[in-house]
C-alpha cells in the first residue's frame, strides 16, 4: 500500500512481481487496500480536487491534458519542487470563473499570501489569478513569449522553402519538357536551395556563438542568399538577448521599446503579431526581471503527471486515478 500511493507505480507491476493477477489485485487495492472509499474529495473529484494546506507563496498555474481531450487547470507549489505537497488545485476545465470559484475556496488571507505566479499567455489563466491571488506578482513565462518571436521567424524560413520547392518543382518538369535530365543547383556546401532552408531550422534557433563549423557556413550560405531572413534572424537574437542580458525591468522595457522600433522599420510582417503580443502583456512579461522566475514548475509536473498516466497504462477509472494523483503530490 505504502509503495502504491507513494511512488509513481503501476499496480500491475507489483501483482506481476508478486505473482498476483493483475485484474483482482487492482480491484482489491482499489477497493480494500487503499483509503479510496473514505477519501474526502472522492464525490467531486472529477471536477475539482483542491489542497489549501500546499498553497505557498510562490505558485504556477497551466493547463493539462489528463485523458481524452479532457483539460485540466492545474496549481502547484513550486517550494515543493514537483514531490508531495506540491498540488494545490486540479479543476476540470480552463473556464476563469470555474476555476476561479474552486480557488476561492481557500481562505482570502492565505490567498493573499501569495507574491508572485507564473503563468504562459492565456488570458484565462491571468484572469484566474487575479480574482483568486490579488495581492500576486503576475509573471508571464519567459520561453512561452521566446517561442513567439521564434515561430515569427520560422514561419519566415517555411514561407521560403515553399517558394524553393515550387521553383524545383517547376524546373524539374521543364526538363521533362524538354527531354533533359534536371540537375538541381547546390552551394558550396552541398545544399540545395530547398535543402539549405530546410537544415537551417535548428541554426535559425540558436545564437551565433553556438553555431558549430557546419552552421556557420550553412548560415554565411543562408544568408547570403536570403538576406531579409538575416535580418529577421537579428530581430529574433535582439529579443533573446533582452532576456539574456537585462538584469532589471527599466533596462528591459529600454531594449524592448528599441526591438519595437526596429520591428516597424523592418516591415517584415510575420514579426508584427509577436510584438503587439509582447505590447499587450508587456507588464507581466517584465515581471520577469524581479526575480527571473519562469513557469517551468508548471511543465514539469505536466510531465510527470503524463509520465504516471504513461506508467498506469492509461486512465481506465479517472477518479481512481485522480486518488492516485492526490495521493502522491497532494
Amino acid at each position: 500500500k505504502n509503495q502504491a500511493e507513494t511512488q509513481a507505480v503501476s499496480l500491475a507491476s507489483i501483482a506481476i512481481s508478486n505473482k498476483l493477477d493483475v485484474k483482482t489485485f487492482e480491484k482489491q487495492y482499489r477497493d480494500h487496500l487503499s483509503s479510496f472509499h473514505e477519501w474526502d474529495q472522492k464525490d467531486h473529484a472529477e471536477s475539482w480536487m483542491l489542497f489549501p494546506h500546499n498553497l505557498g507563496s510562490s505558485l504556477a498555474i497551466d493547463e493539462t491534458e489528463l485523458t481524452n481531450g479532457e483539460l485540466y487547470t492545474i496549481v502547484t507549489n513550486k517550494a515543493a519542487h514537483g514531490k508531495k505537497g506540491a498540488l494545490v488545485a486540479m479543476v476540470e476545465g480552463t473556464k476563469a470563473d470555474v476555476v476561479a470559484a474552486v480557488l476561492c475556496r481557500i481562505e482570502a488571507m492565505k490567498r493573499r499570501m501569495v507574491i508572485e505566479v507564473t503563468l504562459d499567455l492565456s488570458p484565462a489563466m491571468e484572469a484566474i489569478v487575479r480574482t483568486s491571488f490579488p495581492a500576486a506578482r503576475i509573471t508571464s513565462d519567459r520561453f512561452h513569449v521566446q517561442q513567439l518571436v521564434s515561430e515569427a521567424l520560422q514561419e519566415i524560413r517555411v514561407a521560403l522553402r515553399r517558394e524553393a520547392l515550387k521553383a524545383e518543382s517547376v524546373a524539374i518538369i521543364k526538363a521533362r519538357n524538354e527531354k533533359t535530365v534536371f540537375v538541381p543547383r547546390v552551394h558550396a556546401n552541398g545544399d540545395s536551395d530547398k535543402q539549405l532552408l530546410a537544415r537551417s531550422r535548428y541554426v535559425l534557433f540558436k545564437p551565433e556563438s553556438r553555431w558549430h563549423e557546419s552552421q556557420k557556413e550553412r548560415a554565411l550560405i543562408l544568408f547570403e542568399k536570403f538576406p531579409n531572413l538575416k535580418h529577421a534572424y537579428n530581430l529574433s537574437m535582439q529579443f533573446r538577448s533582452v532576456y539574456e542580458n537585462c538584469t532589471d525591468k527599466v533596462t528591459a522595457k529600454e531594449k524592448l521599446d528599441t526591438w519595437y522600433r526596429n520591428i516597424e522599420m523592418s516591415a517584415i510582417e510575420a514579426f508584427e503579431t509577436p510584438m503587439m503580443s509582447v505590447k499587450a502583456h508587456e507588464d507581466t512579461i517584465l515581471n520577469y526581471f524581479v526575480d527571473r522566475s519562469t513557469n517551468a514548475a508548471a511543465e514539469s509536473f505536466n510531465a510527470k503527471l503524463k509520465g504516471f498516466r504513461a506508467v498506469v497504462r492509461g486512465v481506465r477509472d479517472k477518479r481512481f486515478f485522480l486518488f492516485r494523483v492526490a495521493m502522491l503530490y497532494g
